[in-house]
């Protein structure tokens, strides 16, 4: 990584925190803007940086500082009931960005990034909804009614402005042409 690819990292790392500080505790899952910080990384990042930006942000948190939702932190929070959604980011990025790099590069980046964006989705939604259901002892209907079902739809308007915003920060930084 060069210095510039850190820097992006590192901003990215602080919009993953501030994003999650932006909580309104709707249940066991709180409703926060990560969702929308997350969906601008496939875009903005090459896949190393994305991933190393969701990797950084974790740690940091299961080390104790308070980025994750609510100003928490420490391992506890990846190990509770919702924890899977934490982890989940981390493997949905690595996926998200390995499918927007196997989709033809004749389609718009911001197809291709909403594409992703929606892999990256359903893999926190499976993550975080297994994990609650191992630790809240749930089924898989209740899991979903508590974790999934209300935020499917601000989760999709989110990912639409991320997919955006980050197609507009990957040509303002000029990795994508005007017209991509």
């Amino acid at each position: 990584m060069n210095t510039r690819q850190i820097a992006y990292v590192g901003v990215s790392v602080a919009l993953l925190a501030v994003s999650a500080w932006v909580t309104l505790p709707i249940g066991p899952v709180p409703f926060t803007l990560q969702t929308l910080a997350l969906a601008m990384l496939p875009a903005a990042l090459d896949r190393a940086g994305a991933c190393v930006s969701v990797a950084v942000y974790l740690l940091l948190g299961a080390i104790g500082l308070p980025v994750f939702s609510g100003f928490s932190g420490g391992i506890a929070s990846i190990f509770g009931p919702t924890g899977g959604f934490l982890w989940g980011f981390l493997i949905g990025m690595l996926a998200a960005t390995t499918v927007k790099e196997l989709l033809p590069a004749q389609l718009p980046l911001l197809a291709r990034t909403l594409v992703a964006d929606a892999v990256l989705l359903l893999i926190s939604y499976a993550c975080g909804t297994f994990q609650l259901m191992v630790i809240g002892s749930m089924d898989v209907a209740a899991a979903l009614l508590v974790a999934v079902v209300p935020f499917v739809i601000p989760d999709v308007v989110k990912l639409v402005v991320g997919a955006q915003v980050g197609c507009a920060v990957a040509r303002a930084a000029g990795r994508v042409s005007r017209h991509a």
